[in-house]
């Protein structure tokens, strides 16, 4: 059993330190930077929307998940579909704690490369599809002022550990655990050597790698222990890009969303640039760069990986409070289900109406469903249960079928109820 439990315990001390370093720069961004300030600045079909929109992304860390529901809503708020392909392309392959937790455990040349290309691949992807999908007029404009109440330099403050500390563990905490058990099962599962026979063909080892992440979901952060426990394995530095970077950006429910959104020819264009960007990167890592680059901090994490005991204090409580948080989010996602219920005939909650709504994944696909629905004429309240799947909307002389369309214009199936 020792011979498990030390990989996972070794890399989850790797790299707590960084995503929880990363996880409070995700809060400080989410609320002291304004969300106009994304809007008014990826309107238009040139390279400046799609410039801006993938410097927007890269240092979100946002899952594959999150991004599609944020990406739907600026689409919506007056973004192009160049912007918006370009931050769907940018946004899932990196984040500040992704970025970090590369650095700490597949070395610093990697978490270089990692924004490098998320940012080439963004403008590639976002300049074609403005070349053969523009906005026939900009008539994406902004549908209002964001609908939140003015906060407190304190308020911000709690609202900075809330969303980093509870929302965005709720979020991708699961994805980086599975990430750290998968890893330290392949690290004793599979044989020494066994993706080394197939260096000989770097092609078909990408392709291979290629069509097991596409459809699966994969964090940026929790990708990081699986490309470090292949490379162990004989796994080439450029064939780890093409899952560090298809794995995040990919995955069956966003494909199916956005085909919905925005149509089934910038779904093409965005499949295509990540499947020829990652595969042109990797092939660039493997051919043309010197492999010890991308291969020096692998073998010196490799020599460490069974000696726990010599593991710095500082990790080990970085880990500790990681899972204490972890639970906490958990718990508090878990428990929230039911917590407003009324049944008196005369108390004004019977004033609501509740839709369901099917395909919401996340925090933040129920907090663009709630700022999208507050903007609607008549809406006094809106409360969304991610857990239950479902909206309470409260107000007067509300539109049923204004409200559906909204939320199936963000990519949701929605009901009446």
């Amino acid at each position: 059993m020792e011979e498990y439990i030390y990989p996972l315990i070794n890399l989850l001390n790797e790299m707590t330190p960084y995503l929880l370093f990363g996880f409070l720069i995700a809060g400080i961004l989410h609320e002291f930077v304004p969300r106009k300030i994304y809007a008014d600045k990826l309107s238009g079909n040139n390279f400046r929307s799609v410039f801006w929109a993938a410097m927007f992304g890269i240092p979100l860390p946002l899952c594959s998940c999150g991004v599609i529901p944020t990406a739907a809503s600026i689409r919506r708020e007056g973004a192009s579909k160049g912007a918006t392909v370009s931050f769907l392309i940018a946004t899932p392959q990196t984040g500040v704690d992704s970025i970090l937790a590369t650095a700490s455990l597949l070395g610093v040349p990697f978490a270089i490369i990692r924004p490098l290309v998320a940012l080439i691949t963004a403008l590639a992807g976002g300049l074609a599809v403005n070349k053969w999908c523009p906005d026939e007029q900009n008539n994406n404009a902004a549908r209002g002022e964001e609908a939140n109440e003015k906060k407190s330099f304190w308020q911000k403050c709690l609202g900075t550990l809330r969303y980093g500390f509870i929302d965005m563990l709720q979020d991708i905490g699961q994805w980086i655990v599975i990430g750290l058990v998968v890893a330290a099962i392949i690290t004793i599962a599979v044989p020494e050597g066994f993706f080394a026979r197939f260096n000989g063909y770097p092609i078909l080892n990408m392709l291979i790698i290629l069509a097991l992440s596409i459809p699966m979901y994969l964090c940026a952060t929790g990708s990081i222990p699986i490309a470090a426990a292949l490379m162990l394995k004989g796994l080439s530095p450029g064939a780890a890009l093409v899952l560090l970077m298809a794995g995040p950006a990919t995955n069956m429910a966003a494909i199916l969303v956005i085909n919905k959104v925005l149509g089934r020819k910038p779904l093409v264009i965005y499949l295509a640039t990540i499947i020829i960007g990652a595969m042109a990167f990797g092939l660039t890592i493997d051919y043309l760069l010197p492999t010890q680059w991308f291969t020096g901090a692998i073998a010196t994490h490799n020599a460490g990986c069974c000696h726990v005991e010599s593991t710095p204090w500082w990790q080990t409580v970085s880990s500790v409070v990681f899972l204490i948080l972890l639970a906490v989010a958990f718990i508090l996602k878990f428990t929230r289900k039911g917590e407003h219920s009324c049944h008196d005939e005369h108390c004004s909650c019977n004033k609501e109406l509740k839709f369901s709504i099917e395909g919401m994944m996340c925090n933040h696909c129920k907090a663009n469903v709630e700022k999208n629905l507050k903007l609607l004429e008549g809406v006094s309240e809106v409360r969304v249960e991610l857990a239950e799947g479902a909206a309470y909307i409260k107000g007067e002389h509300i539109d049923s079928g204004k409200v559906i369309e909204t939320v199936q214009s963000l990519g949701y199936k929605c009901r009446h109820i």
